[in-house]
């Protein structure tokens, strides 16, 4: 235990350094980090503050007047003092000015990553500990190949295929080892996103989605003109299956082994009759849960649709919110194809 706790420290560590590095890089150019110190001028009309002149201290130890117009913005955000802040300098004709974009949210991040890596660590020990760097190395690989090759104008799908084919055999040993288990999960989860993935495409192309449903994804267009949207939206249906493949696979794949195990007279029929049973239970179970996260991640734009005065079928026929409802339903399509297909090499690989 004492060893995890200190390459757990140690990587927390790299990644703090690693961070503030990066901010303090991001501040030599037009991005500064600072602290506000004084709030010289405040205005307020009906309790509500709408003008702010602000001192703040920036990572240099620079202190600079900042202004805070929340009615022109439309942002109303009221700083205070000691709140750390993001800032951005530009130039009108000679004269450098200096504006506050968001909070600096940096130091809780750590600490929220820190608290989720030592809980992972305590609780799934070794396990735990290399599924936080698999975790890591899924965001590397994600950071690192799969986004700038998209960019660079690269076929979207072909390149998430590479990259779940990258990820998927790394992070599943990292996790749960070398093992049977593991490979009729990895083998598992490779056939049901190939399935997934025509499925997902079939999909796209029938319910005429262009993958513009966003604001993110018209100003992704219009900075990178080569950019495939239909294939980005694929793309994010393909990365959001693979975490959910790898929680269904292992555990279909753990309850075939466990079974043979508590009886090894069982043949390849009962194994998969007796796991089966299970995985109907993480079926429903999963099923709800992809609808939940989904409505959790599309709250605004639910709620936005639910004060509408237009038709229910109006509504669902939009693209933004037919984008969401194919999303769930192809994850939960993936979820039930990979169920009976996990079991069923299990209990051949067991037998």
């Amino acid at each position: 235990m004492r060893n995890y706790l200190v390459l757990l420290i140690t990587t927390l560590t790299i990644l703090i350094n690693s961070q503030y590095r990066v901010l303090a890089q991001d501040s030599s150019g037009v991005q500064y980090r600072g602290t506000i110190i004084e709030i010289l001028e405040e205005t307020t009309e009906e309790s509500r503050v709408i003008y702010q002149k602000l001192l703040v201290r920036l990572s240099n130890k620079e202190n600079v007047e900042v202004e805070n117009k929340t009615r022109e913005t439309g942002r109303n955000l009221t700083y205070r003092v000691g709140d750390k802040v993001i800032l951005q300098s530009f130039e009108v004709g000679e004269t450098q000015t200096m504006f506050i974009t968001d909070y600096d949210r940096t130091g809780f991040l750590i600490f929220i990553f820190a608290v989720f890596t030592i809980l992972s660590v305590m609780i799934g020990k070794k396990h735990g500990l290399y599924s936080v760097v698999g975790m890591i190395f899924s965001f590397f690989i994600i950071f690192k190949f799969m986004l700038p090759q998209i960019v660079s104008g690269k076929n979207p799908i072909i390149i998430t295929i590479l990259t779940a084919l990258l990820i998927t055999p790394i992070t599943f040993y990292l996790s749960h080892g070398f093992n049977k288990k593991t490979h009729v999960s990895i083998f598992s989860t490779g056939i049901a996103l190939i399935l997934t993935s025509i499925l997902t495409s079939l999909s796209i192309s029938l319910a005429k989605l262009t993958g513009y449903s966003t604001e993110e994804a018209v100003f992704l267009q219009v900075s990178v003109e080569s950019i495939n949207m239909k294939g980005i939206l694929l793309s994010g249906i393909i990365i959001g299956l693979l975490g959910i493949l790898d929680d269904v696979t292992v555990s279909q794949s753990s309850t075939v082994m466990q079974l043979k195990k508590l009886n090894p007279n069982m043949g390849t029929l009962e194994l998969y009759q007796n796991a089966m049973v299970i995985g109907r239970d993480h079926i429903t179970s999963m099923i709800n849960t992809l609808v939940l996260v989904y409505a959790g991640a599309a709250m605004p734009l639910l709620l936005l649709f639910s004060n509408s005065q237009q038709p229910a079928l109006f509504v669902v026929n939009m693209e933004s919110v037919s984008e969401e409802i194919i999303r769930t339903l192809l994850g939960s399509i993936g979820l039930i194809m990979v169920v009976p297909i996990s079991t069923f090499f299990a209990a051949v690989v067991a037998e």
